[in-house]
């Protein structure tokens, strides 16, 4: 292994939490350090799932005004305990008229495989305001050249990063404790874990431990 790829995690951070950090929490780290939002600015994201309930960790400790875009009431508690300033619920109300009716918004972190809504969002952006998708999905997105072109908005990807961000996502996630929210199996039950992960059970990401004292 060439040492440049070698990775060093705070020693106070254990292997629990640094685990999901080197690819969802680096993801969604890189994806709004580099997005150019800076404290105050409106930061939407779409999903709270393994990605998402980073991201909105990330989002509200960088000090942005943070709304989260998801299905259904029963998210709405964690999106709050995780940071969120709002909540939308797209099976109850229309998320881009509810973010135009507030104002508009200055990012959109897509996490989720939601080809649709993020079409749907991409007429909340403020004008100069940036997507970032992050969520694959098989459905191509529908964009409109002049609405994307008037307002000088921005639709993007993001990947995960090299070693020296993921270091850096790592010491920020230790030092403003935001930290992935795990479940635990051994690794015996690994084809459990994967049947929960593609059947989108796993609340939010699931680790496996080599015996007890892991």
């Amino acid at each position: 292994m060439r040492h440049t790829a070698l990775i060093a995690i705070p020693s106070a951070l254990s292997s629990v939490h640094a685990a999901p950090i080197l690819c969802a929490g680096t993801a969604t780290f890189n994806a709004l350090r580099n997005s150019g939002a800076r404290a105050g600015d409106r930061v939407a994201v779409l999903g709270v799932g393994g990605l998402g309930h980073m991201a909105v960790q990330y989002a509200r400790k960088m000090g942005f005004e943070v709304t989260v875009i998801a299905r259904g009431s029963e998210k709405e508690r964690a999106a709050f305990k995780l940071g969120a300033h709002h909540y939308i619920n797209t099976l109850e109300e229309n998320a881009s008229e509810r973010l135009k009716n507030d104002g508009g918004v200055d990012f959109i972190v897509a996490t989720a495989p939601a080809s649709e809504t993020v079409s749907a969002l991409l007429s909340a952006l403020s004008p100069q305001g940036k997507t970032i998708l992050l969520g694959t999905g098989q459905k191509p997105l529908q964009v409109s050249p002049g609405m994307m072109i008037g307002a000088e908005r921005t639709l993007t990807g993001s990947f995960v990063g090299t070693p020296a961000q993921t270091e850096r996502a790592l010491q920020f996630s230790h030092l403003f404790q935001t930290l992935p929210i795990t479940e635990m199996l051994p690794f015996e039950r690994a084809n459990e874990a994967l049947n929960r992960l593609k059947q989108g059970l796993a609340r939010y990401r699931i680790v496996l431990t080599m015996n007890q004292d892991n």
